[in-house]
């Protein structure tokens, strides 16, 4: 079993909040991580269609039979439970009473801020980091090839069926959870179109162009991906400093992985001249930075910064009194052009300092406090640039 980031922070937040709330995309390991945490207590998994009718025609019946709390798993399947489960609550002074995990963001926060405000801690488990997955052995291309579902990792499984069976079932089952979708087909183009724009700008005008919907169909769909946690938006960092900046979000995906094999690549080999290797390389280290503030129950800080005449920061972390940039290559070989952003940056903010990461080997301290950084070293560094 792949030890877990996360776990210290679940052990925390079932110390303070009556009830814990693991939420993040399916198959990202939410329940092996509470089964092994919460080993004591009972699981029950309401994906099971008994289970789920039980709960659902007789919540108050269902829970009486977990006096001591339990773990109940993809709880959004059965949403009568939660206004049953605040006067349990209510009634008990043992904090980590109950734990929840779902893999719908909106059906969970909507009947949890409806039901069972301030009586949850929020912990979000995305698939496997860096730091829990690295070796020697593992190449930048097979780590975007694979992505960072546990499920890959344990076994010798074939990469290619295990995605093309994960977007089957998220399109035929979490999406019709979601939103009344007619027209399937449509959809599943819309998917794929979204991960040819992988770190891109999202502009919705040209995506309803090309998928043959309305702006207002893409938005509610871009809705629908957030909420089930397959894309998530960076915004625009808004200071201008004087001049026109870039204000549409740029579009990733939680997985890699699963944004390679939307796009048709079907072997790790392929991306060693693919031209959206880049683009996937820098959702990868984008979707890092993410993780390891999630993984300790800290809030997304993250942004990006573009101005109208192309000069870009991949990423700036924000410290609540400096913004820190991060530029991302996914060249071996750094070149002159690797530090042209920041250097741009700090000229333009009177500042020093900021960090290129690349999928090369060696680190280097270059002049002006840039630090270049390895893909496989990013874990150790990140204490420092994300700590709060």
């Amino acid at each position: 079993m792949i030890a877990r980031t996360a776990e210290k922070e679940l052990q925390v937040l079932s110390q303070q909040f009556k009830c814990v709330a693991v939420v993040g995309p399916r198959q990202s390991g939410k329940t092996t991580l509470v089964r092994k945490v919460f080993g004591d207590k009972p699981y029950v998994n309401l994906e099971n269609p008994d289970l789920r009718k039980f709960a659902m025609e007789d919540p108050r019946g269902f829970l009486s039979g977990y006096p001591d709390g339990a773990i109940l798993d993809e709880i959004q399947r059965a949403p009568e439970l939660f206004s049953y489960l605040q006067q349990i609550l209510d009634e008990h002074n043992n904090n980590g009473l109950f734990i929840l995990t779902g893999s719908n963001n909106f059906l969970l926060q909507e009947n949890i801020s409806q039901s069972l405000a301030g009586r949850v801690g929020y912990l979000f488990l995305l698939p496997l980091s860096l730091a829990e997955i690295v070796d020697d052995a593992s190449s930048a291309n097979l780590l975007l090839f694979k992505g960072g579902y546990p499920a890959l990792y344990r076994n010798d499984a074939d990469v290619t069926k295990f995605y093309a069976n994960y977007i089957r079932t998220y399109i035929e089952r979490d999406v019709r959870l979601l939103k009344n979708i007619n027209d399937l087909f449509a959809f599943e183009r819309f998917l794929r179109l979204c991960a040819g724009r992988t770190a891109q700008l999202l502009n919705m005008s040209m995506l309803s162009v090309e998928v043959g919907v309305d702006v207002k169909t893409i938005s509610a769909w871009i809705g629908v991906l957030e909420a089930s946690f397959v894309v998530f938006r960076l915004q625009p960092w808004h200071e201008n400093f004087n001049k026109r900046v870039v204000k549409m979000p740029k579009l990733y995906f939680y997985d890699t992985g699963l944004a390679t094999a939307l796009v048709g690549i079907e072997h790790p080999d392929q991306l060693a001249l693919h031209p959206f290797r880049g683009s996937l390389f820098e959702n990868m280290i984008v979707l890092e930075c993410l993780k390891y503030r999630f993984n300790r129950g800290l809030t997304n800080n993250l942004f990006f910064w573009r101005d109208n005449v192309g000069h870009e920061i991949d990423l700036l972390i924000n410290t609540g009194t400096n913004r820190i940039p991060l530029e991302i290559k996914s060249g071996q070989t750094a070149t002159d052009a690797f530090f042209k952003g920041i250097l741009f940056w700090q000229k333009m903010t009177n500042s020093a300092g900021g960090f290129v990461v690349y999928a090369g080997d060696l680190p280097q301290n270059r002049s002006n406090g840039i630090r270049l950084v390895p893909y496989k070293t990013l874990p150790k560094v990140l204490h420092t640039i994300l700590s709060p």
